[in-house]
């Protein structure tokens, strides 16, 4: 797993196999970030990154300048592995929290200008993230709200439904909250 773009492109992190993920590919990632560098401030932008397995997705926002990064996986594992590597390359602005995502987005305790979720494409709920995130103050007014999901999966019709793009096997469905 490398890190694509920003202060740490190029450095590579080495998840241990028996982590229980399914990682965004390469292709997809860049592709999220060149949109994504045409939609966000980096520098302004604080994230939430729900289910994120081994953080690549965190450490591309890290990379990039956000000031902040909460990530949130159920698996120990997966946070220890994101809490070596934000030790191994000095990010201290990278917070990584096992925790259940629902249970965040519940009973959120802050709130973030971009959320981004990679549940398991077969996770049983996937089709009310969109709707609890929104039914919540977890995302800022204005915000955006990204959900990678596989192609069996269509949100076109949700009322915050911004945008669709679908790389291979990866799709990226954008959502906005109303602006203030």
């Amino acid at each position: 797993m490398r890190i694509v773009s920003g202060k740490y492109k190029g450095r590579k992190l080495h998840p241990p196999s028996n982590l229980p993920v399914r990682p965004t590919t390469d292709f997809a990632k860049e592709s999220l970030f060149n949109i994504l560098n045409n939609l966000i401030d980096f520098e302004e932008t604080t994230i939430l990154d729900l289910f994120t397995g081994t953080g690549s997705i965190s450490f591309e926002f890290i990379s990039r300048g956000c000031p902040s990064v909460v990530s949130v996986d159920q698996s120990p594992k997966c946070i220890d592995f994101i809490k070596k590597s934000a030790a191994e390359l000095g990010i201290e602005n990278l917070r990584a929290v096992r925790s259940n995502a629902f249970s965040i987005l519940r009973a959120p305790s802050s709130s973030f200008d971009l959320i981004f979720a990679d549940p398991p494409y077969d996770l049983n709920g996937i089709d009310e993230i969109p709707g609890l995130v929104f039914s919540s103050p977890i995302l800022k007014k204005g915000g955006l709200f990204i959900l990678e999901h596989s192609g069996n999966h269509n949100f076109d019709d949700h009322p915050q439904f911004s945008h669709h793009r679908n790389y291979g096997s990866v799709n990226f469905t954008f959502f906005r909250s109303e602006k203030i």
